[in-house]
């Protein structure tokens, strides 16, 4: 994983602009494929929206089992940003966006699953869900839950999502229909136009909204465009 903050700052600058009915904006990136540097795009995007947050900014890491982005920021994969610190409970009273299985037997003694941790002392929460708390024959997967995403929306000022490659995973059309837009990274000269067009398909069949591609790698720019979307 890479700091892409310099190379998404015009990225960040065209989400900021970005209108919405609710007074959280929420957006979520993702690819066709692994291996395109979606999780490096959102974290950047994270940090830069957390430098100007007067609350949290939350970056979600829907890939519940591995937490690769949570484990990047603890590994120091973004030079000069603190390491996660503090920790919260991300379950916020609400009914969780997970189901196990088979359940957990007594739910009255459900550890909190889910967690958020702060980064350093600044505004930012990185996701990460306690898959050690499970036992060895129980699965995890990701649900649809309005009532959590209200709940958070009232404690953010952006919740930026960072979703499994289409191709490892559906989480991220779970929750399409609860982000205010939906950003498709791409690789420049890799990634076929009919890929970003299925995936675009995909996600406004699921409900979304998609803003547009980043297309990464191109001499280390990662720029906000949208001339696949044709």
């Amino acid at each position: 994983m890479f700091d892409l903050r310099l190379e998404t700052q015009a990225l960040w600058r065209s989400m900021s602009r970005m209108t919405t009915s609710r007074a959280t904006p929420s957006v979520m990136f993702i690819s066709p494929e692994r291996g395109l540097g979606t999780s490096s795009v959102a974290a950047s995007v994270a940090m830069l929206a957390s430098a100007k947050a007067s609350k949290p900014v939350w970056l979600l890491d829907l890939d519940l089992r591995t937490n690769p982005v949570f484990g990047a920021f603890e590994d120091g994969a973004f030079g000069g940003t603190a390491e996660p610190g503090r920790v919260f409970d991300a379950s916020l009273n609400a009914p969780q966006i997970f189901d196990v299985d088979p359940p957990i037997a007594n739910r009255g003694n459900t550890p909190k699953l889910i967690t958020a941790v702060q980064v350093g002392a600044g505004n930012l929460l990185v996701t990460r869900f306690r898959s050690g708390q499970l036992a060895p024959n129980q699965r995890v997967r990701l649900t649809s839950s309005p009532g959590w995403w209200t709940a958070l929306r009232r404690s953010a000022d952006w919740i930026i999502v960072d979703a499994p490659a289409l191709s490892r995973s559906s989480a991220g059309l779970v929750v399409a229909e609860e982000m205010d837009g939906v950003v498709i990274v791409a690789e420049a000269d890799r990634t076929t136009s009919k890929a970003v067009s299925d995936l675009r398909g995909e996600i406004e069949d699921h409900g979304g909204r998609v803003l547009g591609v980043v297309m990464n790698r191109i001499r280390g720019d990662a720029r906000f465009v949208e001339r696949l979307l044709g």
